[in-house]
């Protein structure tokens, strides 16, 4: 395999540093540390230039913070400046040394690759249903802490030979343990640990249907027994190439029988619907008064499944419960008061609006038709 050299100019060049930078602060233009950049914008690109070329750039401590959406994951940020500014300039000339060693089945983190396009291609595959009768479904524990310094060096070096850029990559490597979930750099990285297990999957095992999103693998097959075996050489891999250990929680299971719970949505091979929690969710929003949008949200989620129905019943009975308020605060002879400012008339239809509820449907409620 032929190493690829003389990166690392390419990355310091101050035309790269300027759209790393201007890639880096889109949506961010109210944060304070972009707005602090911006008020010594040049100053502060031409200094970054030199301490790339001096190799004087360091990274940082971390600050970190926890979520809870829903599982508990530690997040970590760094300031925008330098740091967003360099891994965004790393990524203009990594990118497609990366791209080109991802399979087709690897998503998550990649331009035209995400959610959807994983879903689509899992909803392909089910149409094949002698071949996709049964599924493995498995996922890595702590991905990202537990992915091995010394592995990832030793695989990135399987691809480049800069040793300018291999210094860089190796002290942002270093900044924490495992990789760090909130780096623009992490996620890359991440796939590219597992870039070469896809492979393995693919062209040495011959798996005809597999898909990755991130550390989550669903493979299918017309074979229970096979899908054993298969787990079994998948555990062993992970373990001695990679250092990694499958969750405890890895299912072999009759697709029809309860479908394939992944990247949102329970996939069957006749139909597809949103998985619980998002549809809980969805539900909760509709009655509390959804917005535009997370309406605009939701509807991308339901383009992509049978949600017809669904959206139906939410809405209708949204706008049931909201015209039957209105027609009591009539009957009482008072106007329809906001509950949270009393003095506030809600802008809801009341009875006189009763003819226009499908008008009111969409003009007051922001909801569009049913997808």
């Amino acid at each position: 395999m032929k190493r690829i050299n003389n990166l690392y100019p390419q990355i310091c060049s101050i035309e790269n540093l300027q759209l790393a930078d201007s890639i880096a602060r889109k949506g961010k233009a109210k944060q304070q540390g972009v707005i602090k950049h911006l008020q010594n914008q040049d100053a502060n690109i031409k200094l970054l230039h030199e301490q790339l070329i001096n190799k004087t750039y360091r990274t940082c401590d971390y600050k970190t913070f926890t979520i809870t959406d829903p599982k508990v994951r530690v997040i970590y940020s760094l300031p925008y400046y330098p740091h967003r500014i360099v891994h965004h300039a790393v990524m203009n000339v990594l990118e497609p040394v990366f791209m080109s060693t991802f399979t087709a089945d690897t998503y998550s983190c990649i331009k035209g690759k995400g959610v959807h396009a994983a879903a689509n291609a899992l909803i392909y595959a089910l149409k094949d249903v002698p071949g996709t009768t049964y599924c493995l479904k498995l996922d890595i524990r702590k991905f990202y802490p537990s992915i091995d310094h010394t592995i990832l060096k030793r695989l990135i070096r399987r691809k480049f030979k800069d040793q300018d850029l291999l210094e860089m990559l190796d002290g942002i490597i270093d900044s924490a343990d495992g990789l760090p979930i909130g780096n623009y750099l992490s996620q890359y990285l991440a796939n590219f640990y597992l870039a070469y297990f896809d492979h393995w999957i693919k062209e040495y095992k011959r798996v005809k249907y597999y898909f990755r999103y991130a550390d989550d693998l669903v493979i299918v097959a017309g074979s229970k027994e096979y899908l054993h075996d298969l787990f079994r050489e998948i555990q062993h891999y992970l373990a001695t190439e990679l250092n990694l250990k499958v969750k405890g929680n890895y299912q072999v299971f009759p697709v029809d029988a309860r479908s394939i719970d992944f990247l949102g949505y329970c996939f069957y091979h006749t139909h597809v619907l949103l998985r619980k929690f998002i549809k809980v969710n969805f539900a909760r929003a509709v009655a509390s008064g959804i917005s535009q949008a997370s309406w605009a949200a939701y509807q991308g989620w339901l383009r992509h499944c049978d949600g017809r129905n669904l959206v139906k019943k939410l809405t209708n009975e949204r706008l049931h419960r909201l015209s039957n308020s209105g027609r009591r605060a009539a009957i009482r002879g008072k106007p329809h008061q906001n509950a949270k400012n009393p003095g506030q008339k809600n802008n809801r239809p009341g009875i006189q609006d009763w003819p226009k509820l499908s008008k009111a449907r969409h003009a007051q409620f922001n909801i569009a038709d049913p997808v």
